[in-house]
């Protein structure tokens, strides 16, 4: 019996090795295909948010499709600290602006994506902040007056199909269109997403989602809280341009 219990347990630590070794080794295997398909979807992601990459359902080659038009609408891309100046070396596509937001906006690298086509150009902010259920995160594109709201990208992790699920939908999405985030005295409000029904909607506000308070109060401190970072970049840009 002492033997047989012997054969079990040295049986039991083999395959535990062996199917931790397989694993492991899957998982280097397939890291490369993981971190392109996510390279695509933030690329998609970032396109969309200006309107650009609607063919990819039908493109032959979906990832060849992104990059052809990424490379042909995505002109430039940087990152900036705070106070609004250039951090150089630093590579925009490669700051998690997950990571970014866990520390004091002092200390953040702060990525812009800049998009032209032969209407103007635009500037692509990604922000990141917490629903009910998860995260939630995506892309405002702004025009070149900084202030004006061109398109806005969102996605989520978690959050309730039919509730808090539909920030991602066309019909939450478009209502930011033509949104400004400084009021008439150049103090940034950003947007603010209200209770559907509760007040007037203005150039400041959009309604939120039915039953999905708590995802739209999510998507509301996301976007203060992101975007308020680049308050003192706006500014600057702003009075470059004026």
């Amino acid at each position: 019996m002492k033997d047989s219990n012997t054969y079990i347990f040295i049986y039991a630590s083999v395959m535990v090795v062996v199917v931790a070794a397989v694993l492991s080794a899957v998982s280097t295997l397939l890291k490369p295909y993981q971190d392109l398909n996510i390279e695509m979807a933030r690329k998609l992601d970032i396109l969309r948010s200006i309107e650009k990459a609607e063919g990819v359902a039908e493109a032959d080659n979906r990832n060849a499709y992104i990059d052809e038009e990424y490379d042909k609408y995505i002109v430039d891309s940087y990152v900036i600290n705070h106070l609004g100046e250039i951090q150089e070396e630093i590579d925009a596509f490669g700051v998690m602006v997950r990571e970014e937001n866990r520390k004091p906006v002092e200390e953040r690298n702060l990525p812009v994506f800049v998009g032209r086509d032969e209407a103007g150009e635009y500037f692509i902010i990604p922000v990141y902040g917490r629903g009910l259920w998860g995260p939630v995160f995506g892309y405002v594109a702004l025009e070149d007056d900084y202030n004006t709201i061109f398109g806005v990208i969102f996605d989520h992790e978690s959050e309730t199909p039919g509730l808090g699920a539909e920030i991602s939908t066309a019909a939450f999405e478009n209502q930011f269109k033509g949104k400004k985030l400084f009021d008439e005295d150049n103090e940034f409000v950003s947007i603010q997403v209200i209770k559907p029904g509760t007040v007037p909607l203005d150039e400041h506000r959009v309604d939120g989602v039915s039953g999905g308070t708590i995802t739209g109060r999510g998507v509301d401190e996301m976007l203060r809280d992101t975007l308020g970072a680049y308050v003192e970049y706006f500014r600057k840009q702003k009075n470059q341009e004026s």
